[in-house]
Parts: structure tokens; sequence; C-alpha cells
């Protein structure tokens, strides 16, 4: 089953809401929950790498993390596969029915996983610190773009850790942003990013899970504040068109247009090395 958004808009589902037994905590709390719950799959040799950390769907880690993560790995990158659900006990079908329904964790709360993540890697001896790049599919992607808009003080109401380092987002050089859920509780659109890395945004023509109009307003926003982004847009492509065996009948995977979002993920992370 692909991710099963659009979220719904519920007086329950606004930034900062209970996502399950995780309450306020310290940042070294998160990552400690975190860490052992990231897969990490390097280039040959001791490094240091630059590192993309990769954020799935509502729907979980899929295989497709793993393919993405190879094709990281080919242009010289460490790819660290990040699941949000294992330190918070969240089963698939939990997650389809209260992540991919908008009823816990959703984007901005989520961030603090990614925030968490970037703190994580940069103490990794074989990472290199300037160079980390963010990489989101769905509802990843509705993460990796809020955990770039909000302020501090934002931040640390949504993700329920205080206090977060100033320079949370340091080291950050670009991002990956598929199919991105970017409606009703996104930041993005709305605030712009406060950082501004090599970005690109796919988004397809044929998807009726989180629509076009949401990640194109986000997309005309980051090139209105100069982020140097670019959109490549899918007429063909339905939500989840790189997941191959997705039983959804909104969902239909297109090996091509799955090699050639690859091909962009590979040429974006050339370009920032």
């Amino acid at each position: 089953m692909a991710d099963a958004l659009p979220f719904p808009s519920h007086p329950d589902n606004r930034e900062g809401a209970q996502s399950g037994p995780l309450s306020m905590s310290s940042f070294e709390t998160r990552i400690a929950a975190l860490a052992p719950h990231i897969r990490i799959v390097k280039p040959h040799g001791e490094g240091p790498f630059p590192v993309v950390l990769q954020f799935h769907g509502c729907g979980g880690v899929k295989p497709l993390q793993g393919v993405y993560a190879e094709a990281a790995r080919e242009a010289g990158w460490a790819a660290c596969i990040v699941d949000s659900y294992a330190h918070r006990n969240i089963s698939k079908t939990q997650a389809y029915a209260t992540v991919c329904s908008g009823l816990r964790l959703q984007g901005p709360e989520r961030a603090g996983d990614l925030y968490a993540a970037l703190e994580w890697a940069r103490r990794q001896d074989w990472a290199d610190p300037r160079r980390i790049a963010l990489a989101g599919w769905s509802h990843g992607g509705w993460t990796a773009a809020d955990a770039l808009s909000m302020p501090r003080a934002a931040a640390e109401r949504a993700t329920k850790i205080a206090p977060l380092p100033e320079d949370v987002l340091a080291g950050v050089v670009a991002a990956f942003l598929v199919y991105p859920y970017a409606g009703i509780g996104s930041v993005a659109g709305a605030k712009g990013w406060r950082i501004s890395p090599k970005t690109c945004v796919i988004v397809g023509g044929k998807d009726y899970v989180v629509g076009k109009a949401g990640p194109l307003k986000l997309v005309r926003r980051l090139e209105m504040d100069d982020v140097p982004i670019t959109s490549e847009f899918f007429a063909a492509a339905t939500h989840a068109f790189d997941e191959e065996g997705a039983n959804d009948m909104r969902v239909r995977y297109d090996p091509e247009l799955t090699a050639r979002a690859i091909g962009h993920y590979q040429a974006l992370l050339r370009g920032a090395a």
C-alpha cells in the first residue's frame, strides 16, 4: 500500500500535536532513541564521506529506500535511511491508520527526527559534517521541507525538543524531495526556508494522493526566495511511481520514471559534493 495522504483538516492535527510515547524531551534523548534505527549504506573506504539522510513516506521504510541508497553510494555519498517509526513502536498497520490519516506525527513534529539525525551524522567519524543532504518522499518530503522552514522557537514547540541548537541545520548543502506533501499542516510553502541548499523537487502530474498544487506552490515559493532549485514535473507520474509492488489503485509503478528520478538524485548529490 502506498502513502494514504492527503491529511484531513482536524483540530488535533495542528503543529505540535501529541504523537505517541515521545513527549517533550532533550535533544540528546531524541538522538539516542533514533540512532539504533538508522541504516547506513557507505561507499568503500574510510571517508569522510558526504552524507544524505533519507526520510521515508508515511507507510514506513520501503524497499525503494534501499534502491536510492545504493544510487547515493554510487555517487560517492553515504546514505542513511532514517526509520521514524521503530523508536515510537508504530507498526505498519498503525502508520497507515494514524500517520497517513494525519492523526499523529505530522511533518513539523517529525522534523525532530531530522534534526536529531543531522546531529548524529555530524558526530560520525566517517561523515563529512560540512556536506549533508536531506532526501524525503511524500511525508518525508513534508518533514524535510518544514524542518528547513521553522524558526527555532516554532521548531521546539512542534518537535517537543528543547533546547534545539541554534545551528541545527549546519552542514546541509542539498535537498531532494519526491512527491512531497505540502498541503494543510505544512508550513514550508508559506514561510520559505531558513537556508538555501541546492534543491531538486519531483512532482507527479497524476498524483492523486498529495496532488500537484501544494508541491508546485512550494517550488514557486523557493524560486521566489532564490533557493537554487530544479523542479522536475513528471506529467505521467502517479504518487509513489517509484514504489514497485505498491498495493494502491492510485499508484502505478513506472520503471522509466524511477530511473529518471534516481538520475536526478545522483546529479544533485554529485553537484553538491
